[in-house]
Order: structure tokens, then sequence, then C-alpha cells
């Protein structure tokens, strides 16, 4: 028999400490807050569990899933190389099926009988943390307080917890809204609602701007196996540490930063300052890696396949067949995207400058432009004329 338990899925911030005294006056419930560390500000965890209880949870659990996280999503995610409307490296998306799968891990382990999250009405968590739910648990309620109660505002949100003498660190005086795991940090709301504002200083977090990055590029030498990042500058490391380490180095040079306005999953545009430094530089490792060792139609089929996991992973159907069918695809062309590659950092941008694979397609003796003597020129006639045949008789016949 199921106990009168939910899960939340608990950050501590101003949403969820407002949902726990909530659920306990709307529902026959208790509150077991679930926090799961993906790499945010230490800050964010620091006595999180006090809080949770003093709030009105029953209990509180923190998890440390940033290894798996780097590992077994992130990872994954790099060797199709998707990339959400050319621009968005789906840092907050790409962390939400892994804190829906521990919730129900948990909510199976209590027996509790239904999930709950802090994701609004108007975004694409919601719709991320639900629909993993489905795939991973349909037999629990799911409670969404933001499409239910009658708070509407950061104030009212406020003044609800303030009336039950529920401590926060949350003010008015918050600007932004921000979510922060290792793989990114983004930025929201405040000026940047008004898309004639440029983005200011206090709109980015992690990186450097290019007029404060250093006036001397660093070069670094990435080393990779099967579309995966295990070496920098020689020395080898693991998934997460790789990632922390490319996180520091590209911050200092304004690595990383991008300004977009994207389309979420329930129609609305947004705007998100974001930044994912060590993860700009390890694309442009891998796809530096890619450009020697995969041919023309592979390289095409692989650009197909990151813009479909884009947007699967964008939607929350990471725990989808779909999601598994391209990644396995993926995995395949990785199998020989193993090379080393040497990136320059300067300014803000990341350029592969050296590259090498022992798998790579590219021969200096045949692309030359130099002479050479294994490469005839006049191939070429017989093949133009069969390329170009189907339309050689298309235009013979509108004559």
């Amino acid at each position: 028999m199921k106990k009168n338990i939910v899960v939340l899925a608990y950050s501590g911030g101003l949403d969820t400490s407002a949902i726990i005294p909530w659920i306990k006056e709307n529902y026959d419930l208790d509150i077991f807050s679930l926090v799961i560390d993906l790499g945010q500000s230490k800050k964010d965890l620091q006595g999180i569990k006090k809080k949770a209880i003093e709030s009105g949870s029953i209990g509180c659990k923190v998890l440390d899933l940033k290894k798996i996280f780097v590992k077994d999503y992130i990872y994954p995610l790099l060797r199709t190389g998707a990339l959400y409307e050319g621009k968005y490296f789906l840092g907050t998306a790409i962390a939400r099926p892994i804190i829906a799968k521990a919730q129900v891990e948990l909510a199976n382990k209590i027996n509790a009988s239904a999930l709950a999250h802090g994701a609004t009405g108007k975004g694409n968590d919601q719709i991320r943390f639900e629909i993993n739910y489905s795939m991973l648990a349909p037999d629990l309620k799911v409670i969404a307080p933001w499409r239910q109660w009658k708070l509407k505002s950061r104030e009212d949100l406020l003044n609800y917890l303030k009336k039950r003498n529920i401590h926060t660190t949350a003010s008015l005086k918050k600007i932004y809204s921000r979510d922060e795991n290792v793989w990114h940090i983004s930025t929201e709301g405040g000026l940047l609602e008004d898309l004639w504002n440029e983005s200011q200083e206090d709109c980015w977090v992690w990186t450097n701007s290019v007029e404060n990055a250093p006036n001397i590029p660093e070069y670094i030498t990435i080393k990779i196996k099967k579309g995966c990042v295990i070496s920098i500058n020689n020395k080898k490391y693991s998934p997460l540490r790789c990632l922390i380490k490319l996180n520091k180095i590209g911050s200092i040079h304004g690595i990383g930063r991008v300004d977009v306005v994207e389309n979420r999953i329930i129609g609305l545009k947004s705007r998100g300052c974001y930044e994912t430094p060590g993860g700009t530089i390890m694309n442009e490792a891998i796809r530096s890696i890619e450009q020697l060792v995969l041919d023309r139609e592979s390289m095409k089929w692989r650009e197909k396949l990151s813009l479909e996991m884009s947007h699967i992973i964008y939607e929350g159907k990471w725990f989808s067949p779909i999601r598994e069918s391209i990644q396995s695809a993926s995995d395949v062309l990785s199998n020989n995207i193993t090379g080393e590659v040497v990136l320059k950092l300067y300014k803000g941008v990341v350029s592969a400058v050296k590259k090498r694979s022992s798998y790579s397609l590219y021969l200096k003796s045949y692309s030359t432009f130099g002479s050479d003597s294994v490469y005839n020129q006049s191939d070429a006639n017989g093949f133009i004329n069969l390329f170009s045949l189907s339309s050689k008789i298309r235009a013979i016949q509108k004559k």
C-alpha cells in the first residue's frame, strides 16, 4: 500500500520553500524533499537539509550525482553534437531527466504516492519533469503547485512564507532567475525581458567578458577517444574532472557565452544568457576530430541525428526509445572519433589550430594543391557528367 508521502524535487529556493507548506495545507500528504547535487553553487547546498525540515518536510535527502550526470548524460549528449536551435547546449534540459529518475527511485524506495516539482506553468521544465515521471512511474500522482495555487508573484511567495514564519534568504532584490549545474549556468528575466536591452555584466556569472579576458591566447591539447574527452594537456582526468578543469580555463578567456531568444515547447519565446565554457571547448575538440574521420554521408547523417537529438532532449524525452535509438546511431559514428586537438583560446573564441587522428580520411598526398602522382584530375570529367545527368535531362525537357 502506498504511503501518503510526496517526493519533492527541492532546491531550497523561494518556490520550493513555499511549496512545502502549501502541499501540507492543501493535501493530506507528508513531504519528503530530495536535493540533487549536479554541481550548483556550494552556497545553495549549505544547510539545505535543515531548511527543508524547518519548512515542513518530514525528511530531506541530498544526492551527489555529478559524476553520473557528466558520464551518462552530458558525454552522450556531446557525442551527438546536439545544440538546440544551433546555440543552446541544453544545460537545464539535460539535468531534468536525472532529477526525475532520482525522484522516482526514492518514491519507490519509501513507497510514496506522489511526486512534486516547482516548475512554473509557463516554462519547459514542467513538461520535462512530468514526461519523465510518466515514462518511469505512470502510477504516481503529480503535484504541480504553480498550475494550481493563487500565488502569482515573488512578492506573493515572500508574504506567504512570512505569514507562516518560514525563513528564506530570498528577497525582492533578486533580479534574475538562474539555473546552475556543472555543465552550465543560465540567467533569465530582469532587464533581459526587454530585447532592446544589451546584457550587462551582472547577467554573467562564470565567464570573463571579452574585454576582461587575457590579451594573450592560451593553447591547450585535448585527446579524444570514441567521441569522449579523456585528457587535457597530456594529463588524464575523469569526465567530471575534465569538465570542471575546462570550465575554469574557458571562463578565464570568456569562452561559452551565448545570448539567445529560443522557442519554448509551449509556444512562447524566451531570452536567456547561457554560459557553457567547458562544453564549448569539448564540443569544438570533438567536432574537429569528426572533420577528419567522418566521410561526407556519415557527417550528413550525424548532423541530422544531432538536430533530432537536440529537440528530444529539449522536450524532456530522455528515457524514450527514440532517444536511445539516436544515441545508438551516434555512438556507432563515434567509434573512430579518436585523436588529438590543439585548441587556441582567445577573447571568447575557441578554435582548433592543430588536429590529427589515426582514423583520419585526410591525405595530404591527395588533397594537395601542389604536384601529386596519385590523383588523376581528368577522372572528374566522368564523375561530373554522371552527377549532373538528372539536372541536364531536366533542362533538356524544359526546352
